[in-house]
């Protein structure tokens, strides 16, 4: 078995982060849980079902001692691979890296640049999610590694991952906070709608690697607000990066930075 644990990091402590951890057995990938937030994923190892309609998930300090323990205890094994989607550097990040500059450079004309890291955000808080992951023995994977190589973390970035996903050439409209911009004339109601339609494409896509990984994404009608829709995209964004994890792992990705810091994409 080999087993992958993906997490859509949150650049602040106030915000939650998606969760996914997916396992190849047999032959076959399966998603084992899909999470809104870190506190929901160990939640679901001591087989408390998550409530998709609950009130807030709370963001926290990524604490992936527990993390890779709720994995283990749902999986039966260690993990293999963690894959995050947040800047991650074996250096303190003070501004934007290679990284960041070699993805923008490749994908900016498709909508897909990078944001920039500060030495705020995330900074100390990336720097400590490297510190964490280094004890357990999960380095961070540069430049300098070989796609496929285990026992790694491997930073990735949704947007570019997307447009190989769907095969669309050009960045894809699910983010919550940006409906406004993708559909200016649009009102929520209508927003909504479209969101969720970009959240069906994006599921059915990844469903063809891990099967039906027990999202229930809900029915435009009984969404109230556009925030509601926020946990969806966590979901889906973990997701999204255990899929590239699976590409790592069959080396059909590549790196864009150099030796302290890199950005898997698949091919």
């Amino acid at each position: 078995m080999t087993v992958i644990l993906a997490v859509d990091a949150a650049w602040t402590i106030n915000e939650p982060s998606g969760v996914a951890l997916v396992a190849k057995k047999d032959g076959v990938w399966r998603a084992l849980c899909v999470a809104p937030s870190y506190d929901a994923f160990v939640s679901c190892s001591g087989y408390t079902a998550i409530d998709w309609e609950a009130g807030n998930f709370l963001g926290s300090m990524p604490d992936f001692h527990l993390l890779l323990a709720a994995a283990r205890t749902m999986s039966s094994t260690v993990v293999d691979l963690i894959v995050v989607d947040m800047p991650l550097s074996t250096v303190p990040i003070a501004g934007r890296r290679v990284a960041d500059n070699s993805i923008s450079l490749s994908f900016g004309a498709f909508g897909c640049a990078t944001h920039s890291p500060t030495s705020e955000r995330p900074g100390r808080l990336s720097a400590d999610v490297v510190r964490q992951l280094h004890n357990p023995g999960f380095p961070l994977a540069t430049l300098a590694d070989n796609c496929g190589t285990l026992r790694r973390v491997i930073e990735t970035y949704p947007h570019p991952a997307l447009l190989k996903l769907l095969r669309c050439d050009y960045r894809v409209p699910y983010k919550v906070s940006k409906s406004r911009r993708y559909w200016p004339n649009m009102d929520i109601r209508a927003r909504i709608k479209m969101l969720l339609a970009e959240f069906t494409r994006i599921y059915q896509a990844l469903s063809k690697t891990f099967g039906d990984s027990g999202l229930d994404l809900p029915c435009a009608s009984k969404v109230q607000t556009l925030a509601a829709l926020k946990r969806y995209e966590d979901a889906l964004d973990a997701l999204v990066c255990a899929w590239v994890g699976v590409m790592y792992v069959e080396e059909r990705a590549r790196p864009y930075g150099d030796s302290r810091a890199a950005i898997w994409v698949p091919i």
